[in-house]
Protein backbone atom coordinates (compact mmCIF):
# COMPACT_ATOMS: atom_id res chain seq x y z
CA UNK A 1 0.00 0.00 0.00
CA UNK A 2 1.56 3.44 -0.87
CA UNK A 3 2.31 5.68 2.21
CA UNK A 4 0.48 9.04 2.69
CA UNK A 5 2.56 11.87 -0.10
CA UNK A 6 3.15 14.54 2.16
CA UNK A 7 2.94 17.84 0.65
CA UNK A 8 4.77 21.32 0.74
CA UNK A 9 2.95 24.93 0.00
CA UNK A 10 4.99 27.59 -0.45
CA UNK A 11 2.63 30.66 -1.26
CA UNK A 12 3.09 33.79 -0.02
CA UNK A 13 -1.27 34.79 -0.09
CA UNK A 14 -1.80 33.16 3.44
CA UNK A 15 -5.96 32.95 1.91
CA UNK A 16 -4.96 30.62 -0.96
CA UNK A 17 -2.25 28.60 0.91
CA UNK A 18 -5.31 27.95 2.97
CA UNK A 19 -7.50 27.14 0.16
CA UNK A 20 -4.44 24.57 -0.94
CA UNK A 21 -4.33 23.23 2.10
CA UNK A 22 -8.16 22.45 2.35
CA UNK A 23 -8.08 20.90 -1.09
CA UNK A 24 -4.97 18.98 -0.47
CA UNK A 25 -6.67 17.56 2.54
CA UNK A 26 -9.60 16.77 0.91
CA UNK A 27 -7.71 14.12 -1.55
CA UNK A 28 -7.65 10.56 -0.04
CA UNK A 29 -3.47 10.08 0.57
CA UNK A 30 -2.75 13.28 0.48
CA UNK A 31 -1.49 15.47 3.76
CA UNK A 32 0.16 18.80 4.34
CA UNK A 33 3.08 18.61 5.86
CA UNK A 34 4.08 22.21 6.21
CA UNK A 35 3.20 25.52 4.55
CA UNK A 36 5.72 28.94 3.67
CA UNK A 37 5.12 31.61 2.46
CA UNK A 38 8.98 33.15 1.08
CA UNK A 39 11.39 31.54 -0.63
CA UNK A 40 13.78 31.81 2.25
CA UNK A 41 11.60 29.88 4.44
CA UNK A 42 11.47 27.29 1.92
CA UNK A 43 14.93 25.92 1.34
CA UNK A 44 15.25 26.43 5.09
CA UNK A 45 12.78 24.33 6.06
CA UNK A 46 13.80 21.68 3.15
CA UNK A 47 17.26 21.58 4.22
CA UNK A 48 16.75 21.19 8.00
CA UNK A 49 13.78 18.71 7.41
CA UNK A 50 14.01 15.05 8.94
CA UNK A 51 11.60 13.81 6.29
CA UNK A 52 11.77 15.53 3.25
CA UNK A 53 7.73 16.05 1.53
CA UNK A 54 7.32 14.30 -1.88
CA UNK A 55 5.15 17.10 -3.32
CA UNK A 56 5.60 21.20 -3.56
CA UNK A 57 2.94 23.22 -4.50
CA UNK A 58 4.56 26.37 -5.87
CA UNK A 59 3.72 29.76 -6.58
CA UNK A 60 6.02 31.47 -9.18
CA UNK A 61 5.24 34.74 -7.91
CA UNK A 62 7.22 34.69 -4.43
CA UNK A 63 7.99 38.00 -3.02
CA UNK A 64 11.61 37.25 -2.00
CA UNK A 65 12.65 35.21 -5.26
CA UNK A 66 12.64 36.47 -9.09
CA UNK A 67 10.88 34.45 -11.69
CA UNK A 68 11.47 30.87 -11.85
CA UNK A 69 14.89 31.08 -9.52
CA UNK A 70 13.38 29.38 -6.25
CA UNK A 71 11.97 26.60 -9.05
CA UNK A 72 15.42 25.95 -10.38
CA UNK A 73 16.98 25.99 -6.86
CA UNK A 74 14.29 23.05 -6.02
CA UNK A 75 14.63 21.00 -8.62
CA UNK A 76 18.73 21.19 -8.04
CA UNK A 77 18.92 20.74 -4.86
CA UNK A 78 16.15 18.79 -3.93
CA UNK A 79 15.73 16.60 -7.63
CA UNK A 80 13.85 13.62 -5.69
CA UNK A 81 10.62 15.96 -4.86
CA UNK A 82 8.06 16.54 -7.25
CA UNK A 83 6.46 20.23 -8.45
CA UNK A 84 3.23 21.23 -9.23
CA UNK A 85 3.11 24.69 -10.54
CA UNK A 86 -0.17 25.93 -9.08
CA UNK A 87 0.29 30.41 -10.43
CA UNK A 88 -1.74 32.97 -11.91
CA UNK A 89 1.13 33.63 -14.49
CA UNK A 90 -0.01 32.27 -17.49
CA UNK A 91 3.15 33.61 -20.23
CA UNK A 92 4.51 30.93 -22.35
CA UNK A 93 7.98 31.76 -21.85
CA UNK A 94 7.02 30.80 -18.06
CA UNK A 95 5.47 27.75 -19.01
CA UNK A 96 7.45 26.59 -21.36
CA UNK A 97 10.80 26.89 -18.54
CA UNK A 98 9.10 25.17 -15.76
CA UNK A 99 7.70 22.17 -18.55
CA UNK A 100 11.41 21.85 -19.35
CA UNK A 101 12.71 21.82 -16.01
CA UNK A 102 10.58 18.37 -14.98
CA UNK A 103 7.20 20.24 -13.51
CA UNK A 104 4.60 17.55 -12.80
CA UNK A 105 1.55 20.01 -14.15
CA UNK A 106 0.82 23.22 -14.17
CA UNK A 107 -2.72 24.89 -13.17
CA UNK A 108 -3.26 28.55 -13.42
CA UNK A 109 -5.24 30.47 -10.76
CA UNK A 110 -8.00 30.22 -9.74
CA UNK A 111 -7.72 26.62 -9.06
CA UNK A 112 -10.72 24.18 -9.72
CA UNK A 113 -10.73 21.82 -6.92
CA UNK A 114 -11.81 18.90 -9.46
CA UNK A 115 -9.06 19.83 -11.73
CA UNK A 116 -6.81 19.93 -8.96
CA UNK A 117 -8.03 16.43 -7.26
CA UNK A 118 -7.51 15.10 -11.22
CA UNK A 119 -4.06 15.97 -10.91
CA UNK A 120 -3.13 14.77 -7.39
CA UNK A 121 -4.87 11.34 -8.21
CA UNK A 122 -2.47 11.57 -11.15
CA UNK A 123 0.52 11.90 -9.00
CA UNK A 124 -0.71 9.34 -6.85
CA UNK A 125 -1.31 6.90 -9.19
CA UNK A 126 2.68 7.54 -10.86
CA UNK A 127 4.10 6.89 -7.19
CA UNK A 128 2.09 3.56 -7.03
CA UNK A 129 3.46 2.46 -10.23
CA UNK A 130 7.01 3.49 -9.51
CA UNK A 131 6.75 1.87 -6.01
CA UNK A 132 5.40 -1.60 -7.16
CA UNK A 133 6.90 -1.94 -10.71
CA UNK A 134 10.65 -2.29 -11.78
CA UNK A 135 9.73 -1.97 -15.13
CA UNK A 136 7.38 -0.68 -17.51
CA UNK A 137 6.02 -1.85 -21.07
CA UNK A 138 5.74 1.12 -23.66
CA UNK A 139 2.40 1.14 -23.37
CA UNK A 140 2.21 2.03 -19.77
CA UNK A 141 4.93 4.37 -19.98
CA UNK A 142 3.13 6.06 -23.03
CA UNK A 143 -0.13 6.33 -20.60
CA UNK A 144 2.38 8.41 -17.91
CA UNK A 145 3.80 10.97 -20.00
CA UNK A 146 0.10 11.75 -21.49
CA UNK A 147 0.86 10.03 -24.79
CA UNK A 148 -1.08 8.43 -26.60
CA UNK A 149 -0.56 3.84 -27.27
CA UNK A 150 1.03 3.21 -30.28
CA UNK A 151 -0.51 0.75 -31.51
CA UNK A 152 0.84 -1.98 -34.52
CA UNK A 153 -0.84 -5.34 -34.78
CA UNK A 154 -4.76 -4.41 -34.13
CA UNK A 155 -6.83 -5.79 -36.99
CA UNK A 156 -8.16 -2.75 -39.09
CA UNK A 157 -11.66 -4.56 -37.70
CA UNK A 158 -11.26 -4.74 -34.22
CA UNK A 159 -13.02 -1.46 -33.77
CA UNK A 160 -15.71 -2.57 -35.69
CA UNK A 161 -19.38 -2.02 -34.39
CA UNK A 162 -18.59 0.45 -31.57
CA UNK A 163 -19.34 3.78 -32.53
CA UNK A 164 -17.46 7.05 -33.23
CA UNK A 165 -14.94 7.65 -29.97
CA UNK A 166 -15.08 4.67 -28.74
CA UNK A 167 -12.10 2.31 -29.23
CA UNK A 168 -11.92 -1.21 -27.84
CA UNK A 169 -8.76 -1.50 -25.77
CA UNK A 170 -9.63 2.06 -23.92
CA UNK A 171 -13.29 0.12 -23.44
CA UNK A 172 -12.28 -3.30 -21.99
CA UNK A 173 -9.30 -0.98 -19.53
CA UNK A 174 -12.58 1.49 -18.46
CA UNK A 175 -14.48 -2.42 -17.76
CA UNK A 176 -11.84 -3.60 -16.12
CA UNK A 177 -11.90 -0.66 -13.87
CA UNK A 178 -15.61 -0.82 -13.19
CA UNK A 179 -15.28 -4.09 -11.88
CA UNK A 180 -12.67 -3.61 -9.80
CA UNK A 181 -13.99 -0.65 -7.76
CA UNK A 182 -16.52 -1.32 -4.52
CA UNK A 183 -20.36 -1.20 -4.37
CA UNK A 184 -20.20 2.31 -3.65
CA UNK A 185 -19.52 2.82 -7.79
CA UNK A 186 -15.92 4.73 -8.95
CA UNK A 187 -16.83 8.27 -10.31
CA UNK A 188 -15.40 9.35 -14.63
CA UNK A 189 -13.19 11.88 -12.84
CA UNK A 190 -11.20 8.04 -10.61
CA UNK A 191 -11.87 5.98 -13.64
CA UNK A 192 -9.75 8.37 -15.98
CA UNK A 193 -7.01 8.83 -13.64
CA UNK A 194 -6.74 4.78 -13.39
CA UNK A 195 -6.93 4.55 -16.53
CA UNK A 196 -4.78 7.63 -18.21
CA UNK A 197 -7.70 9.35 -20.23
CA UNK A 198 -9.22 12.75 -19.09
CA UNK A 199 -12.20 13.05 -17.35
CA UNK A 200 -14.97 13.62 -19.87
CA UNK A 201 -13.31 10.46 -21.96
CA UNK A 202 -13.75 7.97 -19.19
CA UNK A 203 -17.60 9.69 -19.03
CA UNK A 204 -18.05 9.11 -22.60
CA UNK A 205 -17.17 5.32 -22.25
CA UNK A 206 -18.70 4.37 -19.15
CA UNK A 207 -22.01 6.41 -20.50
CA UNK A 208 -21.77 3.95 -23.24
CA UNK A 209 -21.44 1.34 -20.52
CA UNK A 210 -24.58 2.39 -19.22
CA UNK A 211 -26.25 2.65 -22.81
CA UNK A 212 -25.52 -1.19 -23.19
CA UNK A 213 -26.36 -2.15 -20.16
CA UNK A 214 -23.30 -2.83 -18.85
CA UNK A 215 -23.07 -0.47 -16.15
CA UNK A 216 -25.44 1.26 -14.18
CA UNK A 217 -25.12 4.94 -13.23
CA UNK A 218 -26.81 6.72 -10.07
CA UNK A 219 -26.51 10.54 -8.49
CA UNK A 220 -24.73 10.22 -5.43
CA UNK A 221 -24.04 13.28 -2.57
CA UNK A 222 -21.00 14.31 -1.22
CA UNK A 223 -20.29 15.81 2.43
CA UNK A 224 -20.98 19.17 0.65
CA UNK A 225 -24.08 18.00 -0.83
CA UNK A 226 -22.87 18.19 -4.58
CA UNK A 227 -23.93 15.47 -6.30
CA UNK A 228 -21.54 13.60 -8.84
CA UNK A 229 -22.40 10.59 -10.98
CA UNK A 230 -20.96 7.14 -9.74
CA UNK A 231 -21.05 3.77 -12.35
CA UNK A 232 -21.64 0.50 -11.36
CA UNK A 233 -21.68 -2.95 -12.96
CA UNK A 234 -25.04 -3.94 -14.04
CA UNK A 235 -26.91 -6.13 -11.75
CA UNK A 236 -30.55 -6.11 -13.15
Amino acid sequence: MLETIKVLIIEDDFRIADINRQFVNRVEGFVVQHVVKTGEEAITYLRSARNLPQLILLDVYIPDVQGLNLFWTLRNEFTEIDVIMITAAKEVETISEALRGGIFDYIVKPVDFRRFESTLLSFRNQKYIFTTKSELQQEEIDRLTGRPVYLTSIPNDFDEGLPKGIDQLTLEKIKKILHESDESGITALVAGSKVGVSRSTARRYLEYLVSIKEADAKLKYGDIGRPERKYTPWTK
